[in-house]
């Protein structure tokens, strides 16, 4: 079953371009938008299930080299 989660990533000052521009090369990613307040990005993401998701958020994401923080939020419905 497929597994649906929000991310909500923190960038370096003046990066968020950067960090929207490789998310949507990745297939996992299915919308991701700037953001004003203490998260600067919000990414959709779609993964095949858990252990995919944290593949993908340690692997994919977080090696983004302007990503300073994530805070994943799993879709329960």
């Amino acid at each position: 079953m497929a597994v649906g989660a929000y991310v909500l990533i923190t960038t370096k000052s003046g990066s968020e371009k950067i960090v929207i521009e490789a998310l949507k090369k990745m297939q996992e990613i299915k919308e991701a938008r700037v953001l004003y307040g203490e998260y600067d990005i919000l990414a959709k993401v779609q993964v095949n299930d858990i252990q995919n998701l944290n593949t993908f958020l340690l692997e994919k994401v977080r090696p983004i080299g302007h990503v300073e923080k994530t805070s994943t939020l799993i879709v329960a419905a």
